[in-house]
């Protein structure tokens, strides 16, 4: 099982410092949602700059995507969340236990839970409380349990994926500030995951709860969902749906749960005793969507 990486000096420097200074000084919901307004256009002119630009500074490649031509796209959002071809990420985590990676990036951090408290660089844990969007009855279903926080480049694919095959109970919309999300800031942001804006999804699964938790940073102009559409920007306060009460939505290992308009995080949380990781992953270890993370014990 993968434990926390503390070998990695942590200590920022001049110019990560004055990146994490200008996080609190910038007015970050204006910008995030100014931007968001530009990446909904479908000007000809805006989107295809856009496009354009963020392909060169990314060195983007649509080889795997459904649509390969930039100008086919409709606007900026339709182009950072594009599809890729049905075959380029086959489900690998296939064994009936096994857990699959939500998504394409890279290991932030994973391990487990010491009491209610989680893992997000050395020098630093949060919350499981606040993380949770303040619900204790929530929280201590993940007490002791396993953590995995993975973060998303700009030049990934940007569709989050079901872990493990679960029924939805709830989501909680959790109000926050929208800091960048990135190895400077986890260093020296404290409680980065607990205090941006974040979608909390609750899935009951044959092997106890588990969180998938969507965290919203710097000029992330939305998080949407397939079973409720676009979600934040909400009114700011903590929003919790029953899904329970409704009729059930229940996703299969591997199908898409969400999606980001602009990139960010995802954070699992698991029951005690439950989950473990692959030996082999640590901090900056990189994953891909359906690709194996661990599985249940």
């Amino acid at each position: 099982m993968a434990n926390r990486q503390h070998s990695k000096d942590n200590t920022l420097n001049l110019r990560d410092k004055l990146f994490v200074t200008l996080q609190y000084l910038i007015p970050q919901h204006g910008l995030s949602r100014l931007v968001g307004m530009l990446a909904r256009s479908e000007v000809p002119w805006i989107k295809t700059t856009f496009i354009n630009q963020f392909m060169k500074r990314f060195d983007i490649r649509l080889d795997e995507a459904e649509i390969q031509d930039p100008d086919q796209f409709p606007t900026f959002n339709a182009f950072f969340t594009r599809a890729l071809k049905a075959d380029a990420r086959p489900l690998e985590a296939d064994a009936v236990n096994d857990i699959a990676s939500p998504a394409d990036g890279a290991v932030s951090q994973l391990g487990a839970i010491r009491a209610n408290q989680v893992f997000q660089a050395k020098g630093h844990d949060y919350s499981l409380y606040d993380l949770v969007g303040g619900d204790s009855a929530l929280a201590s279903e993940f007490t002791n349990g396993q953590f995995a926080t993975i973060y998303l480049s700009p030049r990934d694919y940007h569709r989050v994926h079901m872990p493990f095959t679960g029924t939805l109970r709830e989501t909680r919309y959790v109000p926050g500030d929208l800091f960048s999300v990135n190895e400077a800031t986890a260093n020296g942001v404290p409680n980065l995951f607990a205090r941006n804006e974040r979608l909390v999804c609750i899935f009951d699964t044959d092997n106890g709860p588990m969180a998938v938790i969507l965290v919203g940073a710097m000029i992330v102009a939305g998080i949407e969902t397939v079973f409720s559409g676009q979600v934040c920007p909400l009114p700011r306060e903590v929003q919790t749906t029953d899904y329970q009460r409704t009729q059930p939505i229940t996703l299969q290992k591997g199908d898409e749960l969400g999606r980001f308009l602009l990139g960010s995080t995802v954070v699992l949380l698991f029951p005690e005793g439950k989950a473990g990781f692959e030996s082999e992953l640590k901090a900056g270890s990189v994953v891909r969507v359906k690709g194996k993370l661990g599985s249940y014990v």
